[in-house]
C-alpha cells in the first residue's frame, strides 16, 4: 500500500511550555519539569459527622456529591450511618471550568429520589493555591446549609485547592474529564500506576542420576528418563545410555521462575515401557523457597532426594511407602545471570538478578509524556468513532501507565516518570493503547485494548543533561499497508552522574560474567524467553488494575522472531547498506587502477611508496585518517533521537501478501491454496539462498585441495610455487617485493589483460565436492 503523498512520518522538534516556563539557563526548575503544568481544582472529602436522619425510621444513607457547573462527581454511599468516612478526592481540570461557586452536597441516597441534606458553597475566586514541595492542605470542618443558607444539623470535613498534575492527589483522584466512567473496576482501569517487573530467576537443575529404580517389568532394560515440570513448563532428560536400575545423564534443565515462588519443582522419573507409554518409576517435589541460590559458576554440593511412588486405589493417589528409590541432583537459583524477557536489540535492562552482584547507577533517566495529536479513531461508540487513550513506559522492571484520557483524539497527559539507569546502552519503549475497559469486569475473551503504536529510544544516542522535546509518529503495521496513528509528544532528559564510570562500561561487556563463563546455547535462550515474557506478562495482568497481556507482549516485542518477507529483505538491504561502504573503497580503488584520474593515481603512487619504504607510518595514517574523518563529521551529528523508519523497514512498499503472511497466524490459519502458493514462493528463494551458500562451500573447499592431492598435479605445482616463492621471499627484501606488487596492481590500462590472472585460472580449476553430492 503506498502511502498519501502529504502523511508526514517524520520526526518533528518542538518547544512546548515546560514546567510552567521556569528555566534558569539549560535547567528547568519544578517538581514537574518536563511537563506542561496543567492546573486542577482539588476537593478531599474527607467525613462527616452528626447528619440527621431522614427517612421515616430516623436513618441515613449518605453520600457526597461534588458539582462545578455541568461536572458532578459522587463518593460511595454508606447505609445506616450518620458519621461517615469517605477520604475521596476529586479534580476538576481548570480548562474545562466555567461556573464560579463549587457546591459539595451531602445527600441520601434513595430507591425514588435522593433526600437533600446540606451543602458547602466555595466562591472559586476564594479557593487557595497550593505547589509542591508545599505540605499537604489540611481539611477542615464545615457546618452544613440548607438551600436557603441557613445552618442545618451536621459538619462535613473538607480540603479544598488548586494545584496541578505534581500533587500527591493526582493518581488516585476521580477525574473531571472521566465524569462518563462509573463503578469502582472501571475507574481503576482508567488511573495512572506503576508497576514492577517480578524478580525472575534461572533454575538450574542439574541430573546426575538414581539409584535403585524399579520398573514393574523386570526382564527388560529399562528406558529411563526424568521428567521435570515447573508450572506450565515442562522439560525432559534423554532416555539413560545405561540401561539399569541405576540409570546415569549427567544433564542440565533450565527454567524461568518468579518470586515470590508459588509452585514447587515436581521431577518423575519415567521407563518407557512402549514407544508411546511411560511408566511413573518415581516422584519427587521441591519447594524453591529452600533451594540454593548461586553468584557465580562454582557449583553447589548435589543431594539426594528421595523418589515417592504413587498407586492408584480406588481412583484415589496413595503413596507407597517401601519404595527405596533416589535421585542424585544439584538445584539451584542462578543469580549471575540476567533474565532475558526482552529481545535482545531493544534491552532496558541487562543487570543480573542477585542485587549483590548490581553495580551502582550511573544516571537517571526522567520522561515526560506530555499529549498526542490527530489519533486515528479506534472504536465506535453511541454511533460515533471515539478513542480512549493511554500510554505505557517500559525501563528495566519498572513499568509506568498514564491515566486514561476519556473520548479525545488529542489527549493531554503531562505526566513525569523517572527511572535509575545503570547502562546507557538500553532502550526505553512508550507505547500507545486504546483503552477497552471502561465499563470495568475483564471477561476471558473479552475485548483487547488496541494498539495506536510504539516509540523507542536508545539512550546512547541521547546527549547527557539536555530535554529532548519531539514529536514521534505513531506507525503501526496492518495487513494493509504502513499507516500513521497518529502523533505522541515526548520530553526526554538523561542526567549522568559520574561521567567516569559512564565511559567505563564501554570498556565492560554487556551481560553479566556468567553469561560468558558458563554460557547458555541459542535454543535454551529462545525457550527461557518466551518462559520470560509468559510469567511477567501473567503476573502484571493480575495487578490491580491489571496490565493486560496484549499489552506486555507489544511492549516486549513478542513474535519479533517469527518469518516475515518484508524483514527479511529490509535485513539484506541493512547487510547491503553496511558493505556500501566497502563496496565504495572497492569502486574507488578500481577507478586508481584504471587511471581514470591520472594525478589521483600518481599521488597514491607516490603515498604507495613513502609507506612501503617507511612502513612504521602505516597504522599511524590509518588512525590519522579515521580521526580526521570523525572530526569532520561531527559537524553534522544527529541531533534528534533516532525513530522508526518505513523505508529502512520496508514498510512503505510492502506486498499485500506478504503483510497477509506476515500478520498470519502460528500455525497457519490459511486457505490451503494460499499457504501452497506460499511455500513454493520460500521454496524458490531458499533455492537461491542454497546456491549462494554451495558456492561460498566450494570455494572454501577448493583452498583445502591445494594441499590436499586430490588434484595431483594442482597441488605438485602449488608446492612447487611454495618452495620457490620462499626462496625469492628469502632472498629478496620485503619492501622491494611490495614495491614491484604494488606498481603491477596500479599498472596503466594499456598493460592490462581482459583476460583472467593466472592465479585466478588456477584456483577456479581446482576441485571441490560438488562431485560428491547427490
Amino acid at each position: 500500500m503506498q502511502r498519501p503523498p502529504n502523511e508526514d512520518f517524520s520526526l518533528k522538534e518542538t518547544k512546548p511550555h515546560l514546567g510552567g516556563g521556569k528555566v534558569t539557563g539549560d535547567k528547568l526548575t519544578s517538581t514537574y519539569d518536563l511537563v506542561e503544568q496543567m492546573q486542577y481544582l482539588y476537593v478531599r472529602v474527607v467525613k462527616a459527622k452528626d447528619l440527621p436522619g431522614k427517612d421515616v425510621t430516623g436513618s441515613l444513607d449518605p453520600y457526597v456529591e461534588v458539582r462545578l457547573g455541568n461536572y458532578k462527581g459522587t463518593t460511595r454511599h454508606f447505609e445506616k450511618k450518620s458519621n461517615p468516612e469517605w477520604s475521596q478526592v476529586f479534580a476538576f481540570s481548570k480548562d474545562r471550568i466555567q461556573a464560579s461557586v463549587l457546591e459539595v452536597t451531602v445527600k441520601d441516597k434513595d430507591p425514588i429520589k435522593d433526600d437533600f441534606v446540606g451543602r458547602v458553597l466555595f466562591d472559586m475566586n476564594e479557593i487557595p493555591k497550593r505547589v509542591p514541595p508545599d505540605s499537604p492542605l489540611a481539611p477542615q470542618w464545615y457546618r452544613l446549609e440548607d438551600r436557603k443558607g441557613d445552618k442545618v444539623k451536621g459538619e462535613l470535613m473538607l480540603a479544598v485547592w488548586m494545584g496541578n498534575q505534581a500533587d500527591e492527589a493526582f493518581p488516585e483522584a476521580w477525574h473531571s474529564d472521566a465524569a462518563t466512567v462509573s463503578g469502582h473496576d472501571a475507574l481503576a482501569n482508567i488511573r495512572s500506576k506503576v508497576y514492577l517487573s517480578p524478580k525472575l530467576w534461572y533454575l538450574r537443575v542439574n541430573v546426575i542420576e538414581a539409584q535403585d529404580v524399579l520398573p514393574s517389568d523386570r526382564s527388560r532394560f529399562p528406558e529411563v528418563y526424568v521428567k521435570a515440570i515447573l508450572g506450565n513448563q515442562a522439560l525432559r532428560t534423554r532416555v539413560s545410555m545405561n540401561k539399569s536400575i541405576n540409570p546415569l545423564w549427567n544433564e542440565d534443565l533450565m527454567f524461568v521462575v518468579a518470586e515470590p515462588f508459588e509452585e514447587p519443582l515436581i521431577l518423575s522419573v519415567e521407563d518407557r515401557v512402549a514407544p508411546n507409554k511411560d511408566e511413573v518409576l518415581g516422584i519427587c517435589a521441591i519447594p524453591l523457597q529452600y533451594v540454593d541460590r548461586k553468584l557465580d559458576h562454582r557449583p553447589t554440593n548435589a543431594k539426594w532426594y528421595n523418589l515417592e511412588k504413587h498407586v492408584i486405589v480406588d481412583g484415589e493417589k496413595k503413596k507407597e511407602i517401601k519404595f527405596a528409590s533416589r535421585i542424585h541432583m544439584r538445584v539451584a537459583l542462578e543469580g549471575g545471570y540476567h533474565v532475558l524477557d526482552e529481545s535482545t536489540h531493544y534491552s532496558s535492562d541487562l543487570r543480573p538478578t542477585a542485587k549483590q552482584l548490581w553495580k551502582s547507577n550511573i544516571g537517571v533517566l526522567e520522561l515526560g509524556i506530555l499529549n498526542a495529536n490527530g489519533l486515528s479513531p479506534m472504536k465506535t461508540k453511541d454511533g460515533r468513532a471515539t478513542t480512549d487513550a493511554y500510554c505505557v513506559a517500559k525501563y528495566g522492571q519498572k513499568w509506568v501507565r498514564t491515566r486514561t484520557i476519556i473520548d479525545s483524539f488529542a489527549p493531554k497527559w503531562n505526566e513525569q516518570y523517572t527511572w535509575e539507569v545503570f547502562d546507557p546502552c538500553t532502550v526505553i519503549t512508550i507505547g500507545v493503547f486504546d483503552n477497552c475497559h471502561l465499563h470495568g469486569g475483564d471477561k476471558p475473551g473479552g475485548a483487547r485494548d488496541s494498539r495506536i503504536g510504539k516509540v523507542r529510544i536508545r539512550l546512547s544516542t541521547l546527549e547527557t543533561d539536555r530535554v529532548y522535546t519531539h514529536s514521534y509518529p505513531l506507525l503501526v503495521l496492518h495487513p494493509n499497508g504502513v499507516k500513521k496513528m497518529g502523533e505522541i509528544h515526548l520530553a526526554v532528559r538523561f542526567t549522568c552522574s559520574s561521567l567516569l564510570n559512564m565511559m567505563h562500561l564501554y570498556s565492560q561487556p554487556l551481560l553479566p560474567k556468567m553469561h560468558y563463563i558458563h554460557p547458555l546455547t541459542v535454543s535454551q535462550l529462545d525457550s527461557l524467553r518466551h518462559q520470560a515474557t509468559q510469567i511477567v506478562s501473567m503476573r502484571l495482568s493480575r495487578a490491580e488494575p491489571p496490565l493486560r497481556k496484549e499489552i506486555v507482549e507489544y511492549m516486549l516485542d513478542v513474535g519479533s522472531h517469527m518469518w516475515s518477507m518484508r524483514r527479511s529483505k529490509a535485513n539484506f538491504f541493512r547487510i547491503m547498506g553496511v558493505l556500501g561502504g566497502l563496496i565504495a573503497v572497492g569502486k574507488w580503488f578500481d577507478q586508481i587502477c584504471n587511471w581514470k584520474n591520472p594525478i589521483t593515481t600518481v599521488l597514491i603512487h607516490i603515498l604507495f611508496v613513502i609507506l612501503v619504504l617507511y612502513p612504521e607510518l602505516i597504522l599511524p595514517t590509518i588512525f590519522l585518517y579515521l580521526f580526521l574523518i570523525g572530526v569532520w563529521y561531527y559537524r553534522w551529528r544527529p541531533r534528534h533521537p533516532p525513530h522508526m523508519d518505513t523505508r529502512l523497514s520496508c514498510a512503505d512498499n510492502a506486498h499485500p501478501d506478504e503483510l497477509d503472511e506476515e500478520f498470519d497466524t502460528f500455525p497457519t490459519s490459511r486457505p490451503p491454496d494460499l499457504v501452497r502458493m506460499r511455500y513454493d514462493r520460500l521454496r524458490s528463494i531458499a533455492g537461491r539462498i542454497q546456491t549462494v551458500v554451495g558456492d561460498l562451500a566450494t570455494q572454501g573447499e577448493r583452498l583445502h585441495s591445494l594441499l590436499s592431492w586430490r588434484d595431483p598435479r594442482a597441488t605438485a605445482l602449488f608446492v612447487i610455487f611454495c618452495l620457490i616463492a620462499a626462496i625469492v621471499l628469502y632472498v629478496t627484501p620485503f619492501q622491494v617485493l611490495a614495491l614491484l606488487t604494488g606498481f603491477y596492481v596500479l599498472r596503466h590500462p594499456r598493460f592490462h589483460h581482459k583476460l583472467p590472472s593466472v592465479p585466478l585460472n588456477f584456483f577456479r580449476r581446482l576441485p571441490a565436492r560438488t562431485d560428491c553430492m547427490l
